[in-house]
């Protein structure tokens, strides 16, 4: 079913302010980029700049497949999702570009980046090194959500 036709059973499109606000309140989701065999997906979290870029702090080793793939794609997808129950939830779909942000820049993404929710590992490992922040552009943004019974349900 398209959403078009999911709509009568409560699915509502979000709408920009909606979405923007959506990413705000969250910090995970997850991203993907295209492979040859399978989109390669990677669960992740991320600041947002309350407009158009999200910021992913990579812990990278010496052989990293999402720095490599990061820097190999030409465009990139983040589904960022909240399911409380069946019946309320959103889910918002982006696309996008990534790009490597210089280490003397990482300064002015500091605002979009101090209240991104990050594993307490990152905290430890962070002190040895490898560490690389990439900004996603967002060019496509849409986003859904049903919150309540469908109609027919409700009392």
């Amino acid at each position: 079913m398209s959403t078009d036709e999911l709509e009568q059973y409560g699915l509502v499109r979000m709408d920009d302010d909606e979405i923007r606000s959506f990413l705000a309140s969250q910090g995970t989701g997850v991203l993907g980029f295209p492979t040859a065999d399978a989109p390669y997906l990677l669960p992740m979290s991320y600041g947002f700049d309350g407009e158009s870029r999200l910021y992913f702090t990579y812990l990278v080793g010496s052989e990293s497949r999402k720095a490599t793939l990061s820097e190999r794609a030409d465009v990139a997808s983040v589904l960022v999702y909240k399911a409380d129950t069946r019946f309320n939830w959103q889910s918002v779909l982006l696309s996008g570009t990534l790009e490597q942000v210089p280490e003397s820049e990482w300064e002015t993404v500091g605002d979009a980046t101090d209240d991104a929710w990050r594993p307490d590992l990152f905290e430890t490992a962070t002190l040895s090194g490898g560490v690389t922040v990439y900004e996603f552009r967002i060019r496509e943004r849409s986003g859904v959500k049903h919150i309540g019974l469908p109609p027919g349900l409700e009392r």
